[in-house]
């Protein structure tokens, strides 16, 4: 019978090969493994792009034409950066000066959340909490506080802060380049309802753990985490070409072609190794969002995508609404992981307007504080303080998260109405 289908209505027969090898892989995406196997998000990504060219009949030139090389490019470029300020120290040097101003714990928390909101807009906000949660971990247990409040405080800005600009996490940046965003405007567009969410989180996370401060038993267990002395005029260096990248983006020169640029001023360095600065490259996630390209722009091929936007428009729920694009987001973000949602909603939401590329990329941001799967940086910090005998459960991250993801989603809410 499948293969009378097939005969009679190839394309038919095509298009199902391929929505059933997207439904598996999302499906996949979500569970976050394979039963049986090693297999985690990236894998299942792979496997999923490499099924559609077997079975799904994509080719490879199909292949070259879904995938966003310049959000690639954009990526890895920002990837070098981050890997020369971290050989450089510079991590480790902010981290260590946070965390010896714990005098006053309600001003460490502020503090803590604004530099890491600030490192994480411009920077890899994955590797910003990679290396503060061990030091800042370590400082809290030897004043005997409670390091859980603070350590989803630090997972929770990371996020929020990651929005503020087009740079702050690879979601924003697929946003930027798909939707053609323009850097200037989306931060005049976005620091309102940026501001607002980030006080708010340090608000709502200070009232309820202000009372829960106090450790019951010291933790001794450290991690043993390799940390980089500080280079000063290499930190210095650093800073200087990012900062001279983020003033060029306000220019019309290709965002991708500004990053691969400082890339290579850092590759050319009579300091740290090619295979130093390659070795911190988060190659991973390149190979996720290659994967989900491939995936996603064989799905949109089918026109399985629109035709569901359309029927969904019809029976009253309207994607392209605003209020209901960000809370639709926020929600996929926590239930298959948030490049996977954005990959999936730029597809099939109409970005003819900037708003809603901007919607889309603050609502993914915000929704990642949700719970600990929400985002990568969560799981990053979760893992890293279980290594120092911190246990954050999945409870505790959920009662500081949820309340803060609503005041964040409830503020961008507002503000949409306002700006319209």
């Amino acid at each position: 019978m499948t293969g009378l289908i097939a005969t009679v209505f190839p394309d038919f027969h095509q298009r199902s090969v391929i929505l059933a090898i997207f439904v598996i892989t999302y499906t996949g995406i979500a569970m976050g493994h394979v039963p049986g196997l090693k297999l985690n998000r990236v894998g299942i990504a792979l496997l999923g792009a490499i099924a559609m060219m077997i079975f799904g009949d994509v080719t490879t030139a199909d292949i070259v034409s879904y995938v966003n090389w310049p959000t690639i490019f954009l990526l890895f470029g920002f990837f070098v950066i981050s890997a020369q300020l971290r050989l450089s120290g510079f991590y480790d040097f902010v981290a260590g000066g946070i965390a010896a101003r714990l005098g006053h714990p309600a001003r460490f928390l502020l503090v803590l959340m604004a530099v890491t909101g600030v490192l994480s807009s411009f920077l890899n906000h994955d590797i910003v909490c990679y290396v503060f949660t061990p030091i800042v971990g370590a400082a809290l247990l030897r004043r005997q506080l409670n390091p859980v409040p603070f350590l989803i405080a630090l997972a929770i800005a990371s996020n929020i802060g990651a929005a503020a600009t087009l740079i702050g996490n690879p979601q924003d940046m697929m946003i930027s380049q798909v939707a053609h965003l323009d850097f200037g405007r989306y931060i005049l567009w976005t620091s309102v309802p940026v501001a607002l969410a980030m006080a708010a989180a340090c608000g709502i996370i200070w009232q309820l753990s202000r009372e829960r401060l106090q450790l019951a038993a010291p933790v001794p267990k450290e991690l043993n985490q390799p940390t980089y002395p500080f280079n000063r005029p290499h930190s210095i260096k650093g800073i200087i070409i990012l900062a001279a990248a983020v003033g060029l983006f306000f220019t019309p020169l290709p965002k991708e072609i500004i990053a691969l640029a400082a890339a290579g001023i850092h590759l050319a360095s009579t300091k740290f190794r090619t295979d130093d600065l390659l070795r911190l490259v988060e190659w991973p996630i390149l190979v996720l969002f290659m994967g989900l390209f491939v995936v996603t722009g064989a799905f949109q091929s089918t026109g399985y995508g629109d035709q569901t936007v359309q029927r969904l428009a019809h029976s009253g729920f309207n994607l392209n609404a605003p209020a209901v694009l960000a809370l639709t987001t926020a929600g996929l973000s926590n239930l298959i992981n948030n490049s996977a949602a954005v990959m999936l909603l730029l597809k099939v939401v109409n970005l003819s307007q900037p708003s809603a590329a901007y919607i889309l990329a603050l609502a993914n941001s915000f929704g990642g504080s949700l719970i600990i799967i929400g985002s990568v940086s969560n799981i990053i910090v979760v893992q890293q303080a279980r290594a120092q005998g911190i246990k954050i459960s999945f409870r505790d991250f959920a009662r500081l998260g949820i309340p803060v993801t609503l005041a964040a989603l409830a503020g961008l809410l507002i503000w949409i109405t306002l700006a319209a």
